[in-house]
């Protein structure tokens, strides 16, 4: 499993893929970087008459609700119509689809209108958008894991995706095959956006691998391996701030070895 990451890993680098992103305002900044981190190639284009033309040269499209506004609504319509027309790949990230009923309610329109490729998000949010009962504070998942991977198969299999459930054990289907990661730090929940960041990179390793479970357990995979590998570096890499630096210039300069040494990952 790590080899397979690390042939993902090579191909964005190779490749370079455009990443066109329609994300939260918040995190914006730390997506466009660790896309520049891995290899890939960022652009944060929402205006509604640009997106069409821009998704045409694109090699993916992310869609991150974090900070929703009717104008980015309408833009993401806009854009994963689109998408979906060219056949391109489409990341949707249902931020605070746990808490709030218009963000779940516009998750599951996009769902039901386009080719949706990856949907990433916590426990919490998948387990909603799945019909499970589950347990949220804002945008954030205080669920236990119980029926975790059962929740992702049953909204893999509904929409004919790919599945990212991120927590303690990540968690990643295409409503057969199963990957769990046990990769990972607390310190990547002690810098905002670690969880944006994964949903652009899997808009990179999508553009560049066609079977998107492989592209999501890298994605996935290589966030968690380096935010392990970032926090385990030394004491000043446990401060938030030194942490999110290291993070970027250790994904940078990741190492197949590395990954190799590092990676927990298994199939069901």
């Amino acid at each position: 499993m790590p080899q397979s990451i690390i042939k993902v890993i090579h191909k964005v680098k190779e490749n370079n893929p455009l990443v066109h992103c329609i994300t939260n305002y918040v995190t914006v900044n730390d997506c466009a970087n660790i896309l520049l981190s891995l290899g890939a190639s960022p652009a944060m284009c929402e205006a509604q008459e640009e997106v069409a033309d821009f998704v045409g040269i694109s090699g993916s499209l992310y869609l991150n609700i974090g900070t929703l506004t009717s104008e980015q609504k309408e833009s993401m319509r806009i854009a994963a119509k689109t998408a979906s027309h060219l056949g391109t790949p489409i990341v949707i990230d249902p931020v605070g689809a746990g808490a709030l009923k218009s963000r779940h309610d516009f998750i599951l329109e996009l769902l039901e209108n386009n080719k949706i490729s990856i949907i990433k998000g916590n426990l919490g949010e998948i387990k909603t958008l799945a019909g499970f009962d589950t347990c949220v504070k804002g945008v954030d998942s205080i669920d236990n894991g119980e029926n975790g991977i059962e929740a992702c198969k049953v909204l893999a299999q509904r929409y004919q995706t790919v599945v990212a459930a991120t927590g303690k054990v990540d968690v990643i289907t295409d409503g057969k095959r199963v990957c769990l990661i046990e990769n990972g730090h607390l310190m990547l929940t002690k810098v905002t956006g670690a969880g944006c960041m994964i949903g652009a990179l899997a808009g990179a390793t999508a553009a560049v691998e066609a079977d998107y479970f492989l592209a999501t357990a890298a994605a996935v995979g290589i966030m968690g391996i380096v935010g392990e590998i970032t926090a385990l570096g030394g004491k000043n890499q446990l401060l938030p701030g030194t942490f999110r630096i290291k993070l970027f210039d250790n994904i940078y300069q990741i190492h197949d070895e590395e990954i190799k040494k590092v990676g927990k990952l298994k199939w069901l």
